[in-house]
């Protein structure tokens, strides 16, 4: 139960991944099938023509397809950032203006106050 509790997310993404990869394997062989005997000639799993082949081929394409866009998001959300989001670097330096302000603030009050204690 701990195991599930501390590594809930990574068991459901993996869940789901193997899941889908299973559904597109039968939906794939069922398609494969129905090609073969469309053309007169018996589905098989492995061989020159088997549907290995064309599994494989698919599930490459996806993964290309998924790592590229991965890939491109990680690229150019490094450089290209929403104003004023979390993450964006202008936020950072609106913040650290405002906190110079502040210390700038401070230090007049700090003096006012000990000017004024000295003038006592």
């Amino acid at each position: 139960m701990k195991l599930f509790r501390n590594y809930s997310l990574s068991i459901v993404l993996a869940v789901l991944f193997l899941a889908s990869w299973i559904l597109q394997s039968l939906t794939g062989w069922v398609e494969f099938a129905s090609d073969q005997q469309a053309h007169g000639e018996a589905a098989q799993l492995f061989g020159s023509s088997g549907y290995l082949w064309s599994w494989m081929q698919s599930t490459f394409e996806n993964w290309q397809s998924e790592f590229l866009q991965l890939f491109t998001m990680v690229v150019l959300v490094s450089f290209l950032l929403h104003r004023g989001s979390q993450q964006s670097k202008d936020s950072d330096e609106e913040v650290k203006a405002m906190l110079e302000d502040v210390e700038e603030r401070l230090a007049r009050i700090e003096a006012a106050t000990l000017a004024r204690a000295s003038d006592r």
